[in-house]
């Protein structure tokens, strides 16, 4: 039986200005009451991001003034930012909780339905991503707002998942994965139910792909192309490493 080595998970999260639609940073300078600290560690994160090329890769630009956080409580393992964590902990859905400050919650109505995703660009390997992305995960789950933090709520059904949790498992000898979790929120603030559609495939997330996908920026389609065509923002992210070594890094 192959070895599940490590990697580890970087987490964030990216909160979109405006909920009503997209904007180019420039013009999108998150929340003009946010906390100084909260804003500088958005920074902070961002450059991480770029660093591993989460963006643009997967996502567009964003500076994060709140944090994701995942845990599988069944193992009690969570995801910290870098943190080294074995394959064989996340073999269920994480449960999900998302932390603000100040004026940040405002942004975020009791009720909105949020949707969180799993995705792999680095499938079946990072040198050779003719897969990607892979899609590993799509939930829904409403939120419960308590102080500065939003839960989610999911029951881990039919009715819950788009599409059905899969673990990370990373192929051996295929190097670093990068195992990115988002979060997704209706870009026009509904808390009406929403009506998304279920990718045809996991590869490419089920879309067409000409080429061997070497040439990501033309070939490599994903949670992206999904969450625009179903009106999602991205709101939330978190990103896995698969490193060749036991021991845990948190960074």
């Amino acid at each position: 039986m192959a070895l599940l080595r490590p990697f580890s998970i970087l987490v964030v999260f990216i909160l979109h200005s405006a909920i009503g639609g997209t904007s180019p940073l420039n013009e999108q300078h998150i929340i003009s009451d946010i906390d100084s600290t909260t804003s500088n560690a958005g920074y902070k994160v961002r450059k991480e991001l770029w660093d591993a090329e989460i963006i643009p890769t997967v996502i567009d630009d964003f500076i994060p003034p709140l944090l994701l956080n995942a845990r599988w409580p069944h193992h009690h393992t969570h995801a910290s930012l870098g943190n080294t964590l074995k394959p064989s902990k996340l073999d269920s859905a994480p449960s999900i909780t998302l932390e603000g400050y100040n004026q940040a919650l405002n942004n975020w109505k009791e009720g909105m339905t949020y949707v969180i995703t799993l995705t792999d660009p680095d499938a079946p390997s990072r040198d050779d991503p003719k897969w990607s992305e892979f899609c590993h995960w799509i939930a829904v789950g409403v939120s419960v707002s308590s102080h500065n933090r939003i839960g989610v709520d999911f029951h881990h059904d039919d009715d819950s998942e788009i599409m059905e949790y899969k673990p990370p498992s990373p192929p051996e000898r295929t190097g670093k994965h990068r195992y990115v979790l988002l979060a997704f929120a209706p870009a026009n603030g509904t808390t009406e139910k929403l009506h998304l559609s279920k990718p045809s495939g996991r590869k490419h997330w089920g879309y067409d792909v000409d080429g061997d996908g070497k040439k990501r920026e033309r070939e490599t389609k994903g949670v992206r192309e999904w969450a625009a065509e179903n009106g999602l923002v991205p709101v939330g992210e978190s990103s896995h490493l698969k490193h060749a070594r036991e021991d845990a890094d948190m960074w």
